[in-house]
């Protein structure tokens, strides 16, 4: 059973990091309006998280302090 994709991401142009490059464990990322969608690079078919953007940028700045 696919999970159920919200139309925008259909729409949207996901891209993966430049820092992956040919590593397949690895996510993309797309930018929606207002906020971002992830998924899996390998599992694009098991669907996509949608993020606002304060919910990205918490993770961003998590991210970086690690």
């Amino acid at each position: 059973m696919q999970p159920p994709q919200n139309p925008a991401f259909d729409q949207a142009e996901f891209r993966k990091s430049s820092y992956s490059q040919s590593e397949a464990a690895c996510v993309e990322v797309a930018g929606l309006d207002p906020g971002v969608a992830v998924r899996d690079t390998q599992n694009r078919g098991l669907g996509t998280l949608s993020f606002n953007a304060a919910e990205w940028q918490a993770f961003l700045d998590t991210a970086k302090d690690a």
